[in-house]
C-alpha cells in the first residue's frame, strides 16, 4: 500500500517474510475516527483481493466514544460531551482518545486462525497481556467480563478494566482491534458505562504508577505479537468469504 493512505506515517513489515509478512504502521498525532474506519475498510479490501499485505496500525483517536453492536443506548450517560460513533464493530460502548494507543489489526484470519475467531479475541487478549507485564503489570481475562483486567493500586481486591477488545470480520479479513489505556484522561469515561459493565472503573498505565511513553508501549506491543503470531500455514489459501459479523462479544 502506498504511503499516501497513511498521511506522515511510517510503515514498515515485520520480520515475517513472504506471504507471512505483515505490514506495521504506526500514526503521529490524532488520526479521525471515520477517516481510520475508511482507511481499514479499504485496506481489508486489498488483503482479501490478495494486494496488500496484513496489517498492524497504531494510532491515537481525538476524545469520542465508539459504540459497537451490543450497545445500549442507555449507557450513553452523556451523549453531547463527545461525539459518538456507532459502528458495527463487536463490542459495547467504549471511549477513545489522546493517551490511548489504539491498535488495528488487519489479519486473514482464515490463513492464521482456520477461521476461528475466538482464537484470534484470544490471542488479542494474551497480547496485551504480555505487553502489560513488560511493565511490571499483570493483565487477566474474567469470564463474562470483556478486555484485559488488572488490579487497582491500594484497593484491595477491586478490579478495573485497562483495555477493550472489539473486533469485525469482513471477507475473512478482521479490523478493528483493542485500545489500551497509557495515559488518557480517565475522567472521560464517565460520559458512557464502558463496555456497559457498572460497578467496574477503568485504569491506565500512568494510573497504576508506570509512567510509559508511547513509544515504549509501542516496542512493548511490537515484540509481544511477534511472539505471538501464528505463522502462515504452507499453501494455506486466501480469505474468500463475503461473510461479515462481529466477534462474540467483542472481548
Amino acid at each position: 500500500m502506498d504511503h499516501e493512505t497513511f498521511p506522515s506515517t511510517h510503515l514498515a513489515p515485520g520480520p515475517l517474510s513472504g506471504d507471512d509478512a505483515i505490514d506495521w504502521a504506526v500514526s503521529p498525532g490524532l488520526v479521525g475516527y471515520e477517516t481510520a474506519l475508511q482507511t481499514m475498510q479499504e485496506r481489508v479490501q486489498l488483503i482479501a483481493e490478495g494486494r496488500a499485505r496484513e496489517l498492524i496500525w497504531l494510532l491515537e483517536h481525538p476524545p469520542l466514544y465508539s459504540a459497537g453492536t451490543s450497545a445500549k443506548a442507555a449507557d450513553l450517560l452523556d451523549p453531547h460531551r463527545f461525539p459518538v460513533h456507532w459502528t458495527g464493530r463487536g463490542g459495547e460502548l467504549t471511549y477513545h482518545g489522546p493517551g490511548q494507543r489504539v491498535v488495528y489489526v488487519m489479519l486473514d484470519l482464515k490463513r492464521r486462525f482456520g477461521g476461528d475467531i475466538r482464537a484470534f479475541v484470544g490471542l488479542l487478549e494474551q497480547w496485551v497481556i504480555r505487553t502489560l507485564a513488560d511493565f511490571g503489570i499483570k493483565g487477566e481475562t474474567r469470564p463474562g467480563r470483556v478486555g484485559v483486567w488488572v488490579q487497582k493500586r491500594g484497593e484491595r481486591g477491586a478490579e478495573a478494566k485497562i483495555a477493550a477488545i472489539g473486533v469485525r470480520v469482513r471477507r475473512g479479513i478482521s479490523f478493528h482491534g483493542l485500545s489500551l489505556n497509557v495515559a488518557p484522561e480517565l475522567a472521560h469515561y464517565d460520559g458512557i458505562v464502558a463496555c456497559g459493565l457498572s460497578g467496574f472503573g477503568v485504569t491506565s498505565l500512568a494510573e497504576l504508577g508506570t509512567a510509559a511513553h508511547m513509544k515504549d508501549v509501542d516496542i512493548s506491543l511490537r515484540r509481544a505479537f511477534e511472539a505471538l503470531v501464528r505463522p502462515v500455514a504452507p499453501g494455506s489459501a486466501p480469505a474468500s468469504s463475503d461473510n461479515e459479523r462481529a466477534a462474540p462479544r467483542a472481548r
